[in-house]
């Protein structure tokens, strides 16, 4: 029997952000009172701990920031994708996620490489992944 991947369990401050997975949307949170942009969804601005932030939409393009080829899956969940890349990328929008880079050998990967958002289905649940640009 497969194991099958970790599903995220939404919580009051992550539901939307979600739901706008499961739409094939990237949401992230801008502060009102001081303009920072956040990733992970919070309560509050982790600058300026404001309330007042605001949903938007990504462009769900960005660059690699730094990335490692995962040879041995954590878990057997991920043994069928090992190996695999595991990356933070850099959002347009100014904001850093973790994510896999799908459809790239690891040889073509590379620290700067423009990437677009692709969507992983998961039980039910869309989870952000990268793929490069062409």
């Amino acid at each position: 029997m497969t194991e099958l991947k970790p599903v995220p369990v939404p919580n009051a401050d992550t539901q939307a952000f979600w739901d706008a997975c499961n739409e094939e949307r990237l949401l992230f949170q801008t502060c009102q009172d001081c303009g920072h942009t956040q990733f992970y969804p919070r309560a509050i601005c982790t600058e300026c701990e404001s309330r007042n932030l605001e949903w938007r939409d990504s462009g769900k393009l960005g660059v690699v920031h730094t990335y490692t080829v995962v040879q041995r899956a954590p878990s057997p969940a991920f043994k069928a994708d090992a190996p695999y890349l595991l990356a933070l990328v850099d959002l347009d929008e100014g904001f850093r996620m973790m994510m896999n880079i799908l459809d790239c050998p690891a040889d073509a990967a590379s620290i700067g490489m423009p990437v677009r958002i692709v969507f992983e289905d998961r039980e039910g649940q869309k989870v952000p992944q990268a793929a490069p640009r062409t």
